[in-house]
């Protein structure tokens, strides 16, 4: 079963981008997932329930080039890490991210069907170690991450910056 991104089946009800049970945004301007950033990549996480992973199916346009023909590292990274941040929803925490390793494997075509994964790999008190990967149509894996993110209280940190 896939279920919107903001679903977590910890909770009743549904949570849109990066909000919790107790910080609720009004708008999402997040580069990746954010509706409200008219410059954002605008990339739809689905939950895929049966096997804990967030999914997100996306065709890069030209706009993010790097090498002709193919995607900048910079926004590779960038998916993999919003996609591996959106598997602490699993466990209802905010974490940020702490550190991370992507490994570029293939070059990551423009004007391709892909698809990016987060799953969890392990959880250390407030330390959730999540990983992630970019593969094409045929399965094969373009790149891949690895992630540690501290669970964060988001009331302390982002709370002044949310409009309520």
């Amino acid at each position: 079963m896939l279920v919107q991104a903001g679903y977590n089946p910890f909770m009743t009800g549904q949570i849109h981008g990066h909000e919790t049970r107790t910080l609720q945004q009004k708008k999402n301007y997040c580069f990746v997932c954010g509706l409200d950033n008219p410059d954002g990549m605008h990339l739809q996480f689905t939950l895929d329930e049966e096997r804990r992973t967030f999914v997100c199916h996306f065709n890069l346009p030209k706009r993010y080039t790097g090498p002709p023909g193919h995607c900048h590292g910079g926004i590779i990274a960038t998916i993999l890490d919003d996609a591996m941040g959106k598997v602490n929803k699993l466990r209802n925490v905010v974490a940020v991210t702490k550190e991370m390793t992507v490994e570029y494997l293939k070059p990551v075509p423009l004007h391709t069907p892909l698809r990016v994964e987060g799953r969890e790999v392990a959880v250390h008190g407030r330390q959730h170690v999540n990983m992630a990967e970019i593969l094409n149509e045929q399965g094969e894996v373009l790149a891949r991450s690895k992630g540690i993110f501290v669970a964060i209280d988001p009331e302390k940190m982002f709370g002044k910056f949310v409009e309520r």
